[in-house]
């Protein structure tokens, strides 16, 4: 009978599923067929062998990177990055957000939103162009500011104790105004009756945003937050990349850039793809306890 139900289903939305089969065609293609390179972690790659052969190592090449000397660095800056990043840059745009909210001239409106979206449309290769333009101790703009106020010649970007600041800071400011859609998007849901009520209590704007706003957001800020949580070992690749030299390596070097000098540069396919699975599964078990204790503390979780 349940079968039966199901086909039911399926005959009366049949195009609605035909419409939604391209993107879990898309899925499975990159993202669940690859799943099968996964074994390449526990053997020794063989070009001559393909995926399937190799010597099995087991857990061999997850020792090697847990005894590695690098293993406490390259754990400690990628955790920080991201602990950073998600501290400063997950609330930036929950405020931004409640302020677009109170502007009540539409025109206006429009024109801040359009103007804090705008920077997420640039280029990583660009932004990162743009910092050393801006940052260079020597012709910047900034760098001409610091040193007009005496603080003399600091490239903040080579600089191990500017350089997580400056990759935040800039991530706030490209990504803010685009990551604040999802929280207009649940304040327009809002009842205007709410805000009416408000109002004739003698409310003001900071007591409106405290008791009507916020309480609307939690749990959008809950979903998101256990989904950033899931991804606090996957600091952002090509941004990181990019702004890596010689003098900043010490706290920039983190797990995927690590990973993209042993896998691709040395070849040596194997170690990186235990450290990539490594990576991962820390990443998954963040996300199954910071939705177990989302569970337990509120009513709103993942599943």
């Amino acid at each position: 009978m349940r079968t039966q139900g199901r086909l039911r289903l399926l005959r009366r939305d049949y195009q609605l599923w035909i419409m939604i089969m391209p993107a879990v065609a898309v899925v499975l293609i990159f993202n669940y067929i690859p799943m099968y390179g996964i074994q390449l972690a526990f053997r020794d790659y063989d070009f001559s062998k393909g995926l399937t052969g190799g010597e099995w190592r087991g857990l061999h090449y997850f020792q090697q990177f847990i005894d590695s000397y690098l293993f406490a660095d390259l754990m400690t800056n990628t955790f920080l990055i991201s602990l950073v990043t998600i501290v400063v840059g997950f609330p930036a745009p929950i405020v931004l957000a409640l302020i677009l909210n109170q502007i009540r001239r539409k025109r206006l409106k429009n024109l801040m939103q359009t103007t804090v979206y705008l920077p997420h449309f640039i280029s990583v290769i660009v932004l990162v162009g743009m910092l050393n333009v801006l940052l260079s101790p020597e012709t910047g703009a900034v760098g001409y500011l610091m040193k007009s106020i005496g603080l003399g010649h600091i490239n903040l970007i080579a600089s191990t104790g500017t350089f997580i600041p400056v990759y935040v800071l800039s991530d706030v400011w490209q990504h803010c105004g685009w990551n604040s859609i999802i929280y207009l998007a649940a304040l327009s849901a809002v009842d205007p009756q709410l805000y009416d009520s408000a109002k004739m209590d003698g409310a003001s704007r900071w007591q409106t945003i405290r008791h009507v706003d916020l309480p609307a957001l939690v749990p959008t800020i809950i979903v998101l937050f256990i989904l950033s949580m899931g991804g606090i070992l996957s600091t952002g690749f090509e941004k990181i990349f990019l702004m890596q030299n010689s003098l900043n390596l010490p706290v920039s070097e983190v797990i995927s850039t690590y990973v993209y000098r042993i896998g691709i540069i040395s070849n040596q396919f194997s170690y990186a793809s235990a450290i990539g699975l490594f990576n991962t599964v820390i990443n998954f078990v963040f996300l199954l306890a910071m939705n177990a204790i989302s569970k337990r503390v509120s009513d709103t979780s993942l599943y």
